[in-house]
């Protein structure tokens, strides 16, 4: 099953493209997709938008061998993105992913069997507010112990980056478990060494064996949590979107002890290869009626047109 843990990251600070570029880019889409990326005002957040589902699609295509046009990514009433697939994939018995953007990164992190939960935070603040200002919006969403540990960490720095620390716990949890974002944050408490050994309680219960957590910087001022835990923990509506939410226990703790691995960065002309296996040595996307031309020439890599 290790073939199923992945983490994908694109720096989208090194894409600026114009907007034939971002277009042609698009178009590797399916349409029902588009209004949700250009309902945007801003570039940025365009890309970022764009980025994530394109990671999704090639993702799933790369470790499943699905189809281009028979994968097909819903979203629960909560906005969790699930992979809708008839067939079962034997080597995967409850392959899902999670995508998430802030700052400069877009990441999407996947699992055989157990929940997936990823969440990137980007250590900065509004440029009006102070650190302290900042930080007191969110303190409803903390125990009393983790904000003694956040206002007590030393250093503004110091306060910001353990705030973002246990926020981007907190996050990756409830998306793994399909809740939604900042649903239920305050319920959940996170416990750790140094960062490390990191368990997490819930509503006050005894730390949970069935769950592991990574923390760790993804670059220039991110950090990355990922969070893997028990399908039987999903909310109902995202349980119903799984394959399997019930384990014997030796298959689940293969699946909890899997190895996690590192975020291997892709850009987005590697992401459209993958999408395209059949068009080799795509240069950087500057010219996008030349990139056009050369889709056209591989009609058999049809990554444009939706299944009918």
């Amino acid at each position: 099953m290790e073939r199923g843990v992945q983490r994908w990251a694109v720096d989208i600070s090194k894409w600026d493209p114009t907007p034939q570029d971002f277009s042609f880019v698009l178009s590797r889409l399916p349409l029902h997709h588009h209004t949700s990326i250009t309902r945007f005002v801003r570039m940025e957040d365009r890309k970022r938008a764009l980025v994530s589902r394109l990671l999704q699609y090639a993702l799933v295509h790369e470790v499943l061998g699905i189809p281009y046009d028979e994968i097909v990514i819903k979203r629960t009433p909560e906005g969790k993105p699930y992979l809708e697939y008839g067939k079962v994939v034997m080597e995967f018995p409850n392959f899902n992913f999670n995508a998430s953007h802030h700052g400069d990164y877009v990441a999407i992190a996947s699992e055989p069997l157990c929940l997936v939960g990823l969440d990137i935070v980007s250590l900065v603040i509004p440029w009006k507010e102070t650190v302290i200002d900042f930080i007191h919006n969110f303190s409803s969403y903390f125990s009393s112990l983790e904000w003694d540990n956040i206002v007590g960490a030393g250093t503004c720095d110091d306060i910001l980056a353990e705030f973002y620390r246990y926020w981007c716990l907190k996050e990756a949890y409830v998306k793994a478990i399909g809740s939604g974002v900042s649903s239920g944050l305050e319920k959940v408490e996170f416990h750790h060494i140094s960062w490390r050994n990191i368990s997490v309680k819930i509503a006050g219960r005894a730390a949970i064996p069935e769950w592991r957590f990574w923390l760790s910087e993804l670059g220039k001022g991110h950090l990355v949590s990922v969070a893997r835990g028990h399908p039987r923990s999903a909310t109902e509506s995202y349980k119903r979107a799984l394959k399997h939410a019930e384990f014997d226990e030796e298959e689940y703790h293969k699946g909890l002890h899997l190895p996690n691995v590192e975020f291997v960065f892709q850009t987005i002309e590697q992401l459209i290869q993958i999408l395209c296996k059949d068009v080799y040595n795509i240069p950087r996307i500057q010219d996008a009626s030349k990139l056009e031309e050369m889709a056209d020439e591989h009609q058999h890599c049809n990554i444009v047109q939706e299944k009918a």
